[in-house]
């Protein structure tokens, strides 16, 4: 069945060849990605946005890897495969436009996030500047340096024409209250909105100000340039729309930062040089950001899974990943009950709503039953956002490039069979 639906769709694309190879456009061989990941003969796998699907090339690089610790050995084997643990600080590099000694492995987007806020020497008043749409565990961050270290948190207020943070205002509170540190959150986990990361940039760099990014959700999705962006800091997670394994993440660190002495708070033997009883001296690179030990197989299937990307190339994943949503978007709009939830002009592959009359697991199980994998986000998750839209829970679906149009079809159908199945339940 998936093969069929794979070949019926790649055949269909052929159909617009020449006016996609006239617009130089690449296309994308979806009869070799779907046979490239396993998952697509199981289920349904629209929860790209909590963790993707993994491909057949990552999960090998991986098991290749423990085979090798297991006869070999750990430390050994790290040193024959040091040029593929090397490939992940390349590979991540090409993939964001930045240097290989800007970049830090991580094990997750939020272990990265808390390693660049612990650099930053914050001091009572300090002010983080954020917006209204920025991912919990950061929001949860700031709120704890408040606690402790007396720092004070500004929300820039949201443009009235929903397209995220009015910038705008934004750069106004930059240059009136001179933030320590202003930070972004580029795709919230909440909603389909894309926050104008490159244009804040812009602000940040006039004044001197220091910028982190969260392009947890964008990574894998979209273009990622982070001299365009102008941020000091990027962090984002290698489980979601790159579809590496899970514990594995980066940090970008701009070399201007690592050249002003930025470093974490807790710096081990990895990141520093132990130089003297009462001194220490940390490495040049942003290995100042890591710890010694390695999950070694999980840093190789990252390579792999950003090699992946790079192959599948990441302007044709831009285009069709967010044409996937928004074909699933149009319908669930036109379903009775259902209330789709995202905002702004483009929306990005995070396609949220809520449906009268259920209960959030309730909703997600009965998903579960059609092999649709799924996520919930609750008003915890976006106290702003959600409070907004008057919302308590949203269904998340997010697609990738390796799905097809007939599995948005079907998703959108199963949708509204529950959603009819209520109001006759009620009626």
């Amino acid at each position: 069945m998936e093969t069929r639906t794979a070949i019926v769709l790649f055949s269909t694309m052929r159909q617009h060849d020449s006016a996609i190879a006239a617009s130089g456009e690449t296309l994308l061989d979806l009869t070799a990605l779907r046979a490239d990941t396993p998952g697509c003969e199981s289920v349904i796998h629209f929860n790209n946005a909590g963790c993707g699907l993994l491909a057949r090339p990552v999960h090998q690089a991986m098991v290749e890897h423990l085979d090798l610790e297991a006869r070999i050995g750990g430390y050994e084997a790290a040193d024959v495969r040091a040029a593929e643990v090397s490939d992940f600080y390349a590979a991540t590099a090409e993939l964001i436009g930045s240097q290989p000694g800007e970049i830090a492995f991580a094990a997750s987007a939020t272990d990265a996030y808390t390693r660049a806020l612990s650099s930053i020497p914050f001091q009572p008043g300090d002010v983080i500047l954020t917006t209204r749409n920025d991912f919990i565990s950061n929001q949860i961050a700031f709120l704890s340096l408040r606690k402790r270290f007396g720092i004070e948190i500004v929300h820039a207020p949201d443009h009235h024409d929903g397209s995220g943070v009015d910038v705008d205002a934004m750069a106004q509170l930059m240059r009136t209250r001179r933030p320590r540190l202003v930070a972004v959150t580029h795709i919230p986990t909440n909603s389909g909105l894309v926050q104008p990361i490159a244009e804040i940039g812009r602000h940040c760099r006039d004044l001197d100000l220091v910028y982190l990014v969260d392009a947890c959700q964008s990574v894998g999705q979209y273009p990622i340039d982070v001299d365009e962006i102008g941020c000091d800091f990027l962090t984002a997670t290698c489980r979601k729309f790159l579809r590496g394994p899970r514990g594995t993440g980066f940090l970008y660190v701009a070399d201007r930062i690592l050249r002003d002495g930025f470093e974490p708070l807790f710096i081990d033997m990895y990141g520093a040089r132990w130089t003297g009883p009462d001194t220490y001296r940390p490495v040049d690179t942003a290995a100042r950001f890591e710890d010694w030990e390695f999950p070694y197989a999980a840093v190789i299937g990252s390579a792999a899974a950003t090699r992946y990307t790079l192959r599948v190339g990441i302007e044709p994943i831009s285009r069709r990943t967010p044409a996937l949503a928004a074909r699933l978007r149009d319908q669930l709009t036109q379903i009775p009950g259902v209330r789709v939830l995202d905002r702004g002009p483009n929306p990005a592959a995070l396609v949220t709503f809520d449906v009268a009359g259920w209960e959030p697991v309730p909703f997600k199980q009965a998903l579960d039953t059609h092999r649709i994998n799924s996520a919930l986000s609750y008003q915890h998750f976006a106290q702003y956002d959600f409070a907004d839209k008057d919302v308590a829970w949203a269904l998340r679906l997010s697609p990738h490039y390796y799905n097809t149009e007939d599995e948005v079809d079907a998703v959108a159908d199963a949708v509204a069979h529950l959603a009819a199945s209520r109001r006759t339940n009620e009626g």
